[in-house]
């Protein structure tokens, strides 16, 4: 287990290195109060770069703040200084990456993943935050549950931000330079959700160059003749969501209503999770430095991980998801 550099943490006792990730190294840890949680403890050189320090303090901040079931939530954390650090929710199912490798999601357990992604935008976006990094390495599995952390990149649309996200999921507004709006999230959200059900991402490239092409040019397979078992209501959001402009696309909570309209079940949104998502149009200046170029939340997709790696616990055929009262 790595430990160098670590900061002065005496209410912590840790276990093991769960993961190396872009910016931080997280490991396995018991709190004062005997509960495990996942320590994130950024690299010296993470807290020597002026942007990366403040990419670390901006998802301490946001995950201390925002609280949610379907949100990777914050215990403690210091976001500066040489003791900087995050204490946060430990999830042992590892991330969807993970289990991604492993192989495909059966559907059901793939509608419930989508919808609770989906949750967590609606509210964000109902408290005026932009995520940007919405990808199958930032989605948490447990019991039942999926959870989106990682806040380094994302930004309170009222105070400005900058342009953010991961190749692979970024929409063609981000590729153009603009900054992320909630209809940003909800094209990462349909790139995972058509990843989930067809086992494969809808835009490929071995370069970055090609992957801007692709999302600004290219479209993707229809999801009626790939994945017929998902009812229509679905597929045909989550094709509405990898719409080329902004305005085009659904928001977060259609998700939502139409799965769990599919299986069954009233939806649990609260009053506060959907006031006003509809209403959250793009931003129409980018921040003081105005629009920047996107920074990249990770040069390897499959390989780096900025929050809680790791290989699952249960490493038989992927059941972490038990059924809902």
């Amino acid at each position: 287990m790595t430990t160098k550099h670590l900061p002065n943490l005496p209410d912590y006792t840790l276990q093991r290195t769960l993961g190396r990730g872009n910016s931080a190294w997280v490991y396995l840890a018991l709190n004062s109060q005997g509960q495990r949680v996942a320590l994130k403890v950024p690299f010296q050189e993470t807290l020597e770069n002026p942007e990366r320090a403040e990419r670390f303090a901006n998802e301490v901040r946001l995950s201390l703040q925002l609280k949610h079931e379907n949100l990777v939530i914050g215990y403690a954390g210091v976001p500066f200084g040489t003791n900087s650090f995050l204490a946060m929710r430990y999830f042992p199912e590892s991330t969807l990456a993970r289990w991604l490798e492993l192989g495909r999601v059966p559907e059901n357990e793939a509608l419930v993943i989508i919808s609770d992604v989906a949750r967590a935008l609606t509210f964000l976006h109902a408290q005026g935050v932009v995520h940007q990094d919405v990808k199958s390495q930032n989605v948490y599995l447990d019991a039942g549950r999926a959870a989106l952390g990682d806040f380094g990149a994302a930004y309170f649309i009222a105070q400005g931000g900058r342009g953010a996200g991961s190749p692979f999921y970024m929409a063609p507004e981000i590729y153009r330079g603009e900054l992320g709006t909630p209809a940003s999230d909800v094209y990462s959200l349909c790139v995972l959700a058509y990843e989930l059900l067809t086992g494969e991402r809808p835009f490929v490239s071995d370069t970055y160059e090609g992957l801007m092409v692709a999302h600004l040019s290219s479209y993707p397979k229809s999801l009626v003749h790939t994945v017929s078992k998902v009812p229509k209501s679905v597929t045909a959001l989550v094709e509405r969501g990898l719409a080329k402009t902004a305005q085009d696309r659904p928001v977060a909570r259609d998700f939502v209503m139409a799965i769990e309209e599919v299986q069954g079940v009233r939806s649990g949104l609260k009053l506060d999770e959907v006031a006003a998502s509809n209403d959250l149009k793009p931003p129409t200046t980018f921040g003081r430095a105005g629009a920047a170029k996107p920074t990249m939340a990770a040069s390897a997709e499959r390989s780096a991980n900025s929050g809680q790696s790791g290989q699952p616990e249960r490493r038989a055929w992927w059941k972490p998801f038990k059924k809902r009262s």
